[in-house]
């Protein structure tokens, strides 16, 4: 195929042209005339050269388009020439704010502020006055001529060799950079005029030369012009006579000296003065604030390796927005980095936050950092769970981790704060992992709102590859915002000496306890004196050991006084021998060797240190106070074989020092946990047997020696099966770092390992496991639903979640209700839910709670659940134990038997309890109360703060509903304890176990060669999580009756124990707690997603309930992903077809209405009838008739197949029915009808 007609349009144009025929119109035409022999008409047929021609139509001119480049260059040369127009201007505005020269004179240049380096600083201090102030002078001398002579390319290349000369000098850290430029302008100056002469002018003249070839002088000072104010000033001293150069100078020297600040009453010329202010000067973003503290506070203060480092870490926290700082245990960290920013002045207009793991730890910091700025506790605050006193006023605010999560949920960018620090975040507590990966975005939305915000997260050991390299908590990409991971490491430097001893053999199973006792009672009687911190696991171990050092090493009397008689010498000879020992490894010295020895009265007194001689006559075998009574009455106490294992024989231990033993756990009341923080009396020796919660935040004063078992105890929870286990673990190298570290505050410790080395270096893991992926993560996924952040998957964790864990918490989550089946998102109820301070299970109970009215025993029972350990173990040790459990077991039972309320079962346990304690609180009889019962004080009064918060923020949430909590509030009726079953099972429906039947039995025993009889299997349950059985607890109230179906809090499993005949372990059991019965016909009402309903069975046929109005048929089916057979059921039809043409049939038989009733066909009677017996509605062959269509489709669009629902609808249309019911009646009944029509 051809080209397309005008595809080259440029081509098939036509030009306009001109053609120059001059030639032709000199040929002459007439023939006549010849001057040469040949005709000039020959022009016209060959001519000799092309002819001239001249397009007529003007030429296209297109511009050529300025680049970006370009643009941006001929835009700075028109700027540079608006400036040299106003340069004049600019000099009378300068000449205006000139300083007089008398006051010039009293400020001190920046060229005498250490612009030398301070090694020669130090050297022109010995010169004299003079000799300094001259070479002053001829500096200034120089400066001037270099400032004013030099031109163009020879200022230029000065520049390039002064830049050359600072790269080879070593710069000094103490030499600020603001004079650097000055110096080496100076240093130029003075070589230049030693060292020129002839030289100089022609080296001039050569680059004036050379830089004219290469541009026009005009752009050379165009460049000049453009590089800093005094390069305009060179210039313009050209035009202008000398008056105008002093004035020039001077608004120069001022704007350089802008940012030093002068008093002139306090002027000091010496040098040195001046050096001072200038190192120390730091340029805060924030008003400093000046405190005044206590000599000793500042005596005691100005040790800690933390404030050697004050100015590194204010320098790194105002550069970057988030800073690490890692300092060992010991450094001061807690305590002085909130006090710089509070001096640095970032608490002027908003807070200072810093979080805590410990409620104990919040308390006692807030107290100790209000008093060493000397401040009260409205300016220095704390906030915790239930308590607080923070307020309007406060500048610096403690809290725990969860608090602040709390305040998230509020003011999502945390406005109120300026810093948040992340205190003790090797913890990696859940709430502290969540603050992390929130507090990340935080920031960086602050930071681009204008109103930044600062992040520090300090530890001592946490493990920084979890920060440092997640590229989801910090972009590495994104260096707007995070350029680096600022990194501040304090090495401490210890003042005192920590001497750390291993075993040479560790102890097996629990041989550690009693490796404790004897561990204790050598450094009591063979050290000097000094506190001992003994770490152990729980508070059964920790009861034991205390128990048995009380009495080794019993209490005074009251009235008798312990002088010390130990003269000075005796110390020096205590100190040194503990020296000397201390060399020694611990391993030399066997703790079995050492009782022996006792035993058999061959000690060697030589190697034992003099120790104070105390009458033991004036002490008590069994303390006369009250404190070990309360101490025993609280005990959780051992079996009698643990006994046996951990008892020691200490009876042979005589002339002792006193020991002053106190036990240290959470769950400890307040007020005895304060004693361990209280002096030690004079002649005594504190020993502190302490879990875990010693290890950080917390510094017991007086502590020389650590016994470190290297035990823990954790909670292990099964992602999947939900079953969850305490252990007796290894702790981590981190922990066993941390519990060293208690020691070495105020003088040199040690610090005893009761294990080996080599197990320490194999066995330890590095790091705890975060306990995040320990736990369920219900209650976060549903918090960070709430946010907005649906994709919970790609939030910044430090420790990512596994996505099992997370697709777990989803399917709870959405079994609640909480979040959409389909799109994940949070529900109306899944808000409601998050908006109280409580798992999400009892979040659903409150809030399904208001429809019955049942608000206040539903938040009675949420708190007590809410609450663990609220019923004291027994102590199988003491002679009134088993009376007491029996006493305790009677008590239980009979607040569960009342009637009916029985099936409520230990909720109902729990809600008379908290009840009849809440009763004798109000007449101060709570104490009594609970140890007559064997309640725990602590854990009742906690629940009773608990019990007030959700009051108060129902009272906000739902108006006018006013929620008082009542002491004298009656136990629940029968009908109202059958409702909360029925809201208990809400929120636990995936919680839900069925008694094995008999075949379930004897197949189970035929699995495990069981031969026994099946009474241990009475108590047996299959839940839907577990292949393998559970038990109901010994301690559940419905033991007894054994209830068919039950819902329980929690699945758990005891510690794995040996069997006494073999090495191999016993298979543990797993026991329920919390138990309530249930009834099967309620499941498919609130456990809809989990039941697997079979059709309605045809017989017995669908019936209409007239109480309920509904449609019920019989039915079976399966419930959970374990398929527990569910029993014949009658329950609510489903909302089907067949079960709109049943609610049809009984609408029509005048069931559901009775004024429809005479409309029914009557056999043997000529009233006026139904066209069609309303039987047919439910017959296979009823869709042939037109009027069942009409009827069936009208309630199938509505979706009615109850009472209620149709009244609803008969209010919005009244007519609703009208004309489909008629289709059933003849033509004379019609008006009738429609007369009467709702017929209601």
């Amino acid at each position: 195929m051809g080209k397309k007609k005008g595809f080259n349009a440029r081509a098939r144009s036509v030009a306009n042209i001109e053609v120059d025929d001059s030639t032709t119109k000199n040929i002459n035409l007439d023939l006549d005339h010849r001057q040469e022999q040949y005709d000039a008409c020959n022009a016209l047929v060959l001519p000799n050269e092309k002819r001239k021609t001249k397009n007529k139509d003007k030429p296209l001119i297109v511009k050529k388009l300025l680049s970006k480049k370009k643009r941006k260059l001929l835009e700075k040369v028109l700027e540079r020439k608006g400036k040299k127009e106003n340069r004049a201007k600019l000099l009378e505005e300068l000449a205006k704010v000139s300083i007089p020269q008398e006051e010039l004179q009293q400020y001190s240049s920046l060229v005498s502020m250490q612009t030398k380096g301070l090694r020669k600083h130090k050297r022109d201090l010995n010169k004299p006055v003079e000799a300094i102030v001259r070479n002053e002078t001829n500096e200034g001398q120089n400066e001037s001529i270099v400032d004013t002579s030099m031109k163009g390319a020879r200022k230029r290349r000065l520049a390039l060799l002064h830049d050359f000369d600072n790269k080879r000098r070593v710069k000094d850290p103490n030499v600020l950079g603001l004079e650097e430029s000055s110096e080496s302008e100076s240093d130029s100056g003075s070589d230049s005029k030693s060292d020129s002469g002839s030289d100089s002018k022609s080296a001039e003249t050569e680059n004036i030369e050379h830089a004219k070839d290469k541009e026009p002088e005009n752009k050379v000072n165009e460049k000049a012009a453009t590089n800093d104010f005094s390069a305009v000033v060179d210039q313009e001293l050209k035009k202008n006579d000398s008056k105008c150069e002093k004035k020039i100078e001077s608004a120069n020297e001022k704007k350089i000296n802008k940012t030093v600040k002068v008093d002139e009453k306090k002027i000091d010329k010496t040098v040195k003065v001046n050096e001072k202010k200038k190192v120390n000067h730091i340029e805060p973003k924030y008003k400093r604030v000046n405190v005044v503290r206590n000599k000793e506070i500042e005596k005691t203060r100005i040790n800690l390796p933390v404030v050697q480092h004050e100015t590194d870490i204010l320098e790194t926290i105002n550069e970057n927005p988030v800073v690490i700082i890692k300092a060992a245990t010991g450094s001061g960290k807690s305590t002085q980095v909130p006090q710089f920013l509070y001096e640095a002045g970032y608490a002027t207009d908003k807070m200072i936050a810093i979080t805590q793991p410990r409620r104990v730890a919040a308390i006692s910091m807030s107290e100790r950092v209000a008093e060493e700025l000397c401040l009260s506790s409205k300016e220095v605050s704390y906030l915790i769970r239930f308590e607080g006193n923070a307020n309007p006023d406060t500048k610096i605010k403690f809290m725990t981790d969860g608090v602040l999560l709390k305040e998230v949920q509020n003011d999502r960018l945390l406005r109120k704060y300026s810093v948040i620090i992340l205190d003790e975040a090797h913890e990696r507590s859940v709430h502290t992992d969540v603050l992390i990966g929130l507090l990340s975005r935080i920031v960086f939305a602050r930071n681009k709102a204008g109103d930044p915000l600062k992040l520090i997260i300090m530890s001592a050991t946490m493990n920084l590859m979890d920060f440092l390299e997640n590229g989801r908590l910090f972009p590495i990409d994104n260096k707007e915002l995070f350029p680096s991971y600022p990194l501040v490491k304090i090495e401490v430097e210890r003042k005192f000496k920590v001497i750390v001893h291993h075993n040479r053999i560790t102890p097996q199973d629990d041989g550690y306890i009693k490796d404790a006792i004897r561990k204790a009672v050598k450094v009591h009687t063979q050290h000097p004196t000094g506190g001992i911190l003994i770490f152990l696991t729980g508070k059964r171990e920790i009861n034991t050991v205390v128990r048995q050092l009380r009495k080794a090493f019993p209490y005074p009397k009251k009235n008798s006084k312990i002088e010390s008689k130990a003269n000075p010498k005796e110390n020096d000879e205590d100190k040194n021998q503990k020296e000397k020992s201390s060399e020694r490894s611990d391993g030399e010295d066997s703790e079995d060797e050492f009782f022996k020895e006792g035993k058999k009265g061959h000690k060697k007194t030589s190697a034992v240190p003099k120790l104070l001689h105390v009458d033991l006559d004036k002490y008590d075998i069994v303390p006369p106070d009250d404190d070990e009574d309360e101490f025993n009455d609280s005990d959780d106490g051992c079996s009698d074989d643990e006994t046996e294992d951990t008892d020691v024989d200490l009876s042979k231990i005589k002339d002792v020092q006193p020991m002053r033993v106190l036990p240290f756990y959470s769950s400890l009341p307040r007020d005895e946990q304060a004693k361990v923080f209280e002096k030690c009396p004079n002649g005594y020796r504190t020993c502190v047997v302490a879990t875990n919660i010693a290890e950080t935040s917390l510094t017991i004063p007086g502590m020389k020696y650590v016994i470190d078992s290297g035990k823990t105890k954790k909670k292990f929870y099964d992602k999947v099966t939900g079953v969850s286990t305490y252990r007796v673990t290894w702790c981590s190298k981190a922990s066993a770092q941390q519990r060293t570290g208690r020691v070495g505050r105020t003088a040199d410790g040690d610090c005893y390992r009761l294990y080996s080395s080599a197990v320490f270096n194999n066995d330890f893991p590095e790091f705890d496991e975060p306990e995040i992926v320990q736990k369920p993560v219900d209650d976060i996924v549903l918090f960070l639903k709430l946010l907005g952040i649906d994709a919970v998957g790609r939030f910044p964790f430090p420790t990512p979640i596994e996505a099992e864990q997370l697709r777990t918490a989803e399917e709870r989550l959405k079994v609640l209700g909480a979040i959409q089946a389909s799109s994940r998102r949070i529900t109306e109820l899944g808000r409601s839910m998050a908006a109280f301070p409580v798992s999400p299970r009892y979040g659903k109970m409150l809030a399904l709670s208001h429809q019955s009215d049942l608000l206040p025993y539903t938040i009675c029972m949420v708190a007590a659940l809410s609450v663990p350990e609220l019923f004291v173990a027994e102590d199988k040790r003491q002679e009134t134990s088993k009376q007491d459990k029996n006493k305790w077991m009677q008590t239980r039972l009979s607040w569960a038997r009342t009637g009916k309320n029985f099936l409520l079962g230990d909720a109902m346990v729990l809600i008379r309890a908290v009840g009849e304690a809440e009763f004798k609180h109000a007449k101060n009889q709570l104490t009594r109360f609970c140890q007559e019962n064997g309640l725990s004080e602590k854990a009742m009064t906690e629940i009773r703060k608990l019990r007030q918060q959700l009051t108060k923020e129902i009272n906000m949430l739902v108006p006018n509903i006013d929620l008082k909590v009542d002491p004298s509030m009656p136990p629940p009726t029968e009908v109202q304890a059958k409702l909360l079953r029925q809201i208990v099972l809400s929120g636990t429906i995936d919680q839900v176990a069925r008694k094995l039947t008999s075949e379930e039995i004897a197949e189970w025993k035929r699995k495990n060669d069981d031969t026994g009889g099946n009474a241990k299997w009475k108590y047996a349950y299959k839940t839907t999580t577990m292949e393998d059985p559970v038990f109901m607890h010994v301690t559940s109230v419905l033991r007894a009756s054994a209830p068919e179906w039950v819902v329980y809090q929690e699945l758990y499993e005891p510690d794995i124990h040996q069997s006494n005949e073999s090495d191999q372990p016993i298979k543990p059991r797993t026991y329920m707690r919390g138990i309530t019965a249930i009834e099967p016909e309620w499941l498919p009402k609130f456990a809809t997603l989990l039941c697997n309903l079979n059709d309605p069975m045809p017989e017995p046929e669908p019936r209409y309930d007239e109480t309920s109005g509904q449609v019920l048929c019989h039915i079976k089916g399966t419930f959970g992903r374990a398929a527990l057979e569910l029993p014949l059921m009658e329950v609510e039809h489903p909302k089907t077809m067949d079960g709109i043409k049943w609610f049809a049939r009984f609408l029509l038989e005048g069931q559901v209405f009775p004024k429809l009733k005479k409309y029914k066909r009557k056999n043997g009677d000529n009233q006026r009838v139904l066209l069609t017996s309303p039987s047919s509605m439910t017959k296979s062959w009823a869709k042939l008739l037109p009027r069942v269509q009409y009827i069936t489709n009208s309630l199938m669009s509505k979706g009615i197949m109850s009472r209620d629902k149709l009244k609803e609808e008969w209010c919005k249309d009244p007519t609703f029915l009208l004309s489909d019911y008629q289709k059933w009646l003849p033509e004379s009944c019609h008006s009738e009808v429609e007369l009467m029509w709702p017929p209601v």
